[in-house]
């Protein structure tokens, strides 16, 4: 086991909320979740600030744009309004587009390899309903060029990953559209179907069905980004999610104290982190000849396999970033669950639904269980190791012994991915 990150436990806030017609500030969806957390896992303020005289504790919050959402930078140093026992430990902000969750995840899990701390405390959080769609939209653009891919667009995103789908149905040699076109409904009626088993989803008492998500175009499911509607889009989402994280040693000595296994843990067994083109232009003049639609991602899989020593044989469920169906659908061989190009077979046959030999999103996805930003990586994480220590309840896939979660920024700039597995004693 060595020095290999032990995930305690965590939690997450109800991602079906509207904070703001709360009339609840981001720093109360703070307080709430760290409460929480804490709680889940059992530990005790006290022990935070007993790490902390002993500097063997810090914080790392995830965030990508509380500065135009809610007027507020320094996210790091929050904590300390929601107890005392945070005055004093180390904390800062990680930002990465959509993956700042996940880049502060692997910067808590660095750092605790490396042997600087023995407890890492790491928080997702975005607050996105306080502006309008279109605002809020211009927002998001910051995560691309702005200049020149956002500036003076309406959603900018819908429209990249709406790309993203062109280049799908072009480079998918001898495959109708329709077919294609369908595999991207069914990924949004899965998703919304997980969803309804999971209490905390944004979507879980929405209507969708797999007749709704083929019908394209009109009132019902109006286009937003070429040939993306409705349908094939995540949520605006308001949302956190923390976990706490400890090195081996620590972890056992927890276990002890608290009455647990090791069992109740789980560790982060790989990771991969690449970064692609920033422009969507650049990506597809780059990866083209190549197998992979996106090949940095695939690459950033491939790299979390080989760190944990796995493969896509050994993985019994995933949590992808299903910003827009197009970016889960190009993820099916990027994991490996289908070569390129057959990626609609995977969805087609079953493999990927919650009952497949391969489940995608149990947990209801982006575009089910909701998508607040800076907080999805975290969630994702929570999500995995949920499965493979068998507390994710309703939607628990049967015999989740590992699983792999992809994160990404932007228009799959950044891309981010752990292998998270059971504990051995």
């Amino acid at each position: 086991m060595s020095n290999t990150p032990i995930i305690l436990g965590g939690a997450q806030t109800d991602f079906a909320r509207n904070w703001s017609k709360e009339g609840k500030s981001f720093v109360a969806m703070l307080r709430e979740v760290v409460e929480d957390g804490m709680a889940a896992v059992g530990m005790e303020y006290d022990e935070i600030k007993r790490l902390n005289d002993e500097n063997r504790v810090a914080v790392y919050v995830g965030n990508f744009d509380m500065e135009q959402y809610s007027q507020q930078g320094h996210l790091g140093a929050f904590l300390t309004e929601v107890n005392p026992a945070f005055y004093g430990v180390p904390g800062a902000r990680y930002e990465a587009a959509c993956a700042s969750g996940s880049v502060a995840l692997n910067t808590a899990s660095s750092q605790l390899r490396a042997g600087d701390y023995d407890v890492a405390v790491v928080v997702g959080i975005e607050v996105m309903k306080t502006v309008s769609s279109a605002v809020g939209g211009d927002f998001l653009g910051t995560a691309a060029y702005y200049e020149k891919e956002a500036k003076g667009i309406e959603f900018p995103f819908p429209k990249l990953f709406g790309k993203l789908a062109d280049v799908i149905v072009e480079r998918t040699s001898g495959v109708a559209e329709d077919r294609i076109m369908q595999s991207l409904a069914e990924i949004s009626r899965i998703n919304y179907d997980n969803a309804k088993r999971n209490p905390k989803a944004q979507t879980r008492t929405w209507f969708m069905d797999r007749e709704h998500a083929n019908t394209r175009g009109g009132d019902f499911n109006m286009s937003v980004g070429g040939r993306l509607c409705i349908t094939d889009c995540s949520q605006v989402t308001d949302g956190a999610a923390f976990m706490v994280l400890a090195t081996p040693e620590y972890a056992r000595d927890f276990a002890k104290r608290k009455g647990k296994s090791m069992k109740d843990f789980a560790a982060i067994k790989g990771w991969g982190h690449r970064v692609a083109p920033i422009q969507f232009t650049d990506k597809v003049r780059e990866s083209a000849g190549n197998e992979y639609i996106l090949p940095w991602t695939r690459q950033a899989v491939v790299d979390a396999y080989r760190r944990a020593g796995l493969d896509v044989n050994r993985m019994d469920v995933f949590e992808t970033h299903d910003c827009f169906t197009s970016s889960e659908y190009a993820a099916v061989s990027a994991f490996g669950i289908a070569g390129p190009g057959k990626e609609h077979e995977a969805i087609e046959d079953g493999k990927i639904d919650f009952k497949g030999a391969k489940p995608i999103n149990p947990s209801g996805g982006l575009i089910g269980a909701g998508h607040p930003v800076g907080a999805s990586g975290v969630r994702m994480a929570l999500d995995i190791y949920k499965q493979v220590t068998d507390q994710a309840g309703d939607y628990q896939v049967g015999g989740a012994k590992n699983g792999l979660m992809l994160n990404i920024g932007g228009s799959a700039t950044t891309s981010m991915t752990f292998v998270i597995g059971q504990m051995d004693e």
